[in-house]
């Protein structure tokens, strides 16, 4: 049912938490929705695209603090 899979030492290296990922990625949705609610002067929206970014950077700082605790857990 579940297997163990061995990773070499730099596919290890590569591996980030996913928190860092979609973290970034709603960092940069984020920036682009407060973007286009300035240009467009929707508050709203400029509003939306400021709390969507600090939601990303937060979680992306999630992560990176996860990568931090699993690689110092490696050194080990």
């Amino acid at each position: 049912m579940f297997s163990i899979v061995k990773l070499s030492q730099t596919e290890e290296e590569t591996i980030m938490d996913d928190n860092r990922i979609k973290g970034a990625g709603k960092e940069i949705k984020g920036t682009v929705k407060e973007a286009a609610g300035k240009v467009t002067g929707d508050r709203r929206t400029e509003a939306e695209g400021k709390v969507e970014k600090t939601v990303g950077k937060a979680q992306r700082n999630i992560g990176e603090t996860a990568d931090k605790v699993r690689d110092a857990m490696d050194d080990e």
